[in-house]
């Protein structure tokens, strides 16, 4: 029995006539206790016998007792519902796992998904950058050939001021784009840029196209106007060439399909029958035989005599001219007479085929020799007084099969064609 503080003593056998000792118990009890009291703590009291203990190990009995019931009430419930819990935290584990399961599996399709998009991707971005490198260097193959079907260079020939234009190539795709790339999120980005460089080769294909178109328009007009020119003349433009020959084959187009070789082949045909009328004007005297502004003197045809002063047939132009100018050749051709020829003076003659030839007359030296080869605008000469003269000039005659025709025809045909070169 636990008692606090003070404890009643238990009622016993008395002696008989022992009144006054019980009385002394009784006291010493009161005196104990009030002692106990006015120490503090509990005592436990059994059998007669007590035990005292202090607050402290007082509590801590208690407070292990209390320990020792919750942990016998815990242990008690574990064995009678340990199966129910266990059941339930497996049943809990198998659908956290099912569910971990489930989604992974939906993540490894997300990725699969994602993967097939991005292989695809890159197999559309690599056709694509096939595709526009194939035609990078077709375009670049096509400007090569435009640029070998530009006009050549010939004196005084028409002007190829668009010879230029033909070389053009298409700028060279990025290195950015031959790298390999990622397609992630750049994908917009070089899909930009490949739709860039596949428009540009668009532009490029159409410059190309038009310039194709350009050329031969050129080329046809060129010859038309040359044979226009020379058909005025009197002249033909088909005679044969000298030092050409060979088996003849014909010229047979591309296929309809290969519309670009196929319009480059006609190009190439104007350009053929272009420059076969372009070589006849070398031997054709269209050029000024006198550096600078040409000053006729004499016109040609019926003119008064300047000895006799009777009416009388000029052959030539006569240029006035100071003594010692050079005389230029006005067309290839080979020189047939070079020296003195009566009224002419010191005479040079060039007979530039097809029954064209030019006179040279007055001359104060003369510079080629009978048989010699000349090319246009060589120098053959000087201006002088030489022959039936009344001063320093050039008597310039063109002839057509020996029979005398009007030089300034010719050299107005130049100025037309060339400028007057």
């Amino acid at each position: 029995m636990l008692q606090s503080r003070a404890l009643q003593s238990q009622p016993g056998r008395v002696p008989h006539g022992g009144g006054a000792p019980a009385r002394r118990s009784q006291g010493n009890h009161q005196q104990h206790h009030q002692s106990n009291t006015g120490r503090g703590g509990y005592t436990l009291a059994h059998a007669g016998k007590q035990v005292r203990f202090g607050p402290v190990a007082f509590w801590i009995v208690v407070g292990t007792i209390v320990i020792m019931a919750g942990w016998s009430a815990v242990t008690a419930t574990y064995f009678a519902f340990h199966d129910d819990v266990l059941s339930g935290l497996m049943a809990r584990q198998r659908a956290q796992q099912y569910a971990y399961e489930d989604r992974i599996a939906e993540l490894r399709e997300q990725i699969d998904r994602t993967t097939s998009r991005q292989l695809l991707s890159q197999e559309q971005f690599e056709r694509q950058l096939d595709d526009l490198m194939r035609r990078q260097a077709a375009l670049e193959s096509r400007a090569s050939a435009l640029g070998g079907n530009a006009e050549p260079a010939v004196t005084g020939s028409l002007g190829g001021k668009h010879s230029s234009e033909l070389g053009r190539k298409p700028e060279p795709l990025g290195d950015d784009l031959l790298s390999p790339q990622r397609l992630d999120g750049k994908q917009s980005s070089i899909a930009g840029k490949l739709d860039r460089v596949a428009a540009s080769l668009d532009r490029v294909e159409q410059d190309e196209n038009a310039t194709v178109d350009h050329m031969q328009a050129r080329y046809e007009n060129k010859t038309r106007e040359i044979k226009g020119v020379l058909a005025s003349l009197g002249l033909r433009y088909d005679a044969a060439p000298q030092a050409e020959g060979g088996p003849f084959v014909p010229v047979r187009l591309p296929p309809a399909n290969e519309t670009f070789a196929r319009a480059l082949t006609r190009v190439a045909i104007a350009r053929a029958q272009a420059q076969d009328v372009t070589n006849a004007l070398s031997f054709v005297p269209l050029r000024r035989p006198l550096t600078g502004e040409l000053d006729v003197s004499s016109p040609f045809g019926v003119r008064m005599d300047p000895f006799v002063h009777e009416a009388a047939m000029h052959t030539g132009v006569d240029f006035r001219g100071t003594i010692g100018d050079p005389v230029h050749a006005t067309a290839a051709g080979k020189v047939t007479k070079a020296g003195w020829e009566g009224g002419y003076g010191q005479l040079v003659e060039i007979d530039h085929g097809d029954g064209l030839s030019t006179r040279y007359g007055h001359l104060s030296e003369i510079d080629v020799t009978v048989g010699q080869k000349v090319h246009i605008g060589q120098v053959v000469g000087r201006v002088g007084s030489t022959g039936r003269s009344t001063g320093p000039h050039l008597h310039y005659e063109t002839r057509i099969n020996g029979q005398p025709v009007n030089p300034l025809k010719f050299l107005a045909a130049g100025v037309k064609l060339f400028g007057g070169s």
